[in-house]
């Protein structure tokens, strides 16, 4: 009986996440929030049943990659995950009874290892279908929701900044949501039909798109600085527009640089989408008596929808990034708060910033990707 080869893919991503502690500091003890903390490696932190369950866990993840196993893959991994957050809750709450001033802050090996486990979910949930992925997310949203309501991670750094910026996070997220949703909304409104006359008109995709290309290539700072001089003239020479909100600094400026930098995926793949229509579908639709307006409302516009989505999600998900540099121009937002913690040297309140941002954007990734699907299975064949 021949023996099944090692998954390819979970074995060095296992690997990896077993070398980690060796190089990396687990998490780091301050005296203090203003001093420099001291590395703390896996092995001084893990002392109690936690660091059973993250051995076991990693045990089983080595096993299921030895073995093909992606259904144990899943289990295992969120065991190392939910492990790996119960050692650093646990380090956190021991320096809190001894010294109340302390901060315990997540380190790169924490994280990096977080990251490696997190991959080896997902590859596990890419071989399992839709049924592995939901069962991951549930597994995951479960670890979480336990370690958080348990109050096992109250002492970390990270959420003793929460606590202290509670009433500050609520209003900077849906600032955010509201720069990422007033960029985007007209940029699908402008796009979509930009990318129709590029499809239809070669010489307008000619002009249209290496120009939407150009202004990707801005850095994000510098084009939101070039929005100022000009919208602050426009509220000087018009004072209605500046009573709106439109000025130099501020959400204006932010939504106007977004919506430019948005334009070239849904332009672009608008356009991509309609050129990948067949000819003979178009010929059929001809020969069934559809007039023009038909055949691209019902059949063209259909057809290309699944790559408008990916042009979307490309824009949500850059534009969610971009919002949090425009905090530099006064619009606000969570990229507020994550520059206030890099400029004051409070790594984790970066961190209380920039880990909703990410979060965000990986939402609305999953999101859409769940739609693409269903608007490819429903477009006509």
């Amino acid at each position: 009986m021949r023996l099944r080869p090692p998954d390819p893919v979970l074995l060095p991503l296992v690997v990896a996440l077993g070398m980690v502690p060796l190089g990396l500091a687990f998490v780091t003890v301050a005296r203090n929030r203003l001093v420099t903390g001291r590395p703390m490696p896996l092995w001084h932190a893990a002392q109690g049943p936690e660091a059973i369950l993250s051995l076991a866990g990693l045990a089983l993840l080595l096993l299921a990659a030895l073995k093909r196993g992606p259904w144990l893959a899943i289990l295992s991994g969120v065991l190392v995950m939910g492990g790996l957050g119960w050692i650093a809750g646990d380090v956190a709450q021991l320096q809190a009874i001894s010294q109340p001033a302390a901060r315990v802050s997540l380190g790169g090996g924490f994280w990096l290892m977080q990251a490696l486990a997190a991959l080896c979910l997902v590859e596990a949930a890419r071989q399992t279908g839709r049924a592995g992925k939901a069962l991951a997310t549930l597994l995951v949203a479960a670890a979480t929701a336990s370690l958080m309501m348990s109050g096992t991670l109250d002492d970390l750094s990270l959420l003793r900044e929460y606590a202290n910026r509670r009433d500050v996070l609520g209003p900077a997220l849906l600032r955010h949501i509201e720069i990422v949703t007033l960029a985007v909304a007209p940029t699908v409104l402008i796009g979509v039909p930009l990318g129709v006359a590029c499809y239809r008109r070669e010489a307008i995709g000619r002009l249209v798109l290496p120009t939407l290309g150009v202004v990707q290539t801005i850095p994000s700072i510098a084009l939101f600085g070039l929005m100022l001089a000009p919208l602050a003239a426009l509220a000087t020479w018009q004072p209605a527009l500046a009573r709106i909100g439109i000025s130099g600094v501020g959400m204006a400026p932010a939504v106007l640089a977004l919506l430019l930098y948005s334009l070239l995926p849904i332009a672009s793949n608008t356009q991509a989408g309609l050129a990948s229509v067949p000819d003979s579908v178009r010929d059929a639709a001809r020969g069934i008596g559809m007039t023009r307006g038909q055949i691209f409302w019902q059949v063209e516009a259909q057809l290309a929808f699944p790559a408008l989505l990916a042009g979307l999600r490309i824009t949500i998900v850059q534009a969610t990034g971009l919002a949090a540099v425009a905090a530099l121009i006064g619009a606000g937002g969570l990229g507020a708060i994550m520059f206030d913690g890099l400029f004051t040297g409070a790594l984790d309140l970066a961190l209380l910033g920039a880990i909703p941002v990410i979060g965000l954007a990986v939402t609305a990734d999953l999101l859409l990707r769940l739609v693409t699907p269903r608007a490819t299975d429903r477009a006509p064949s």
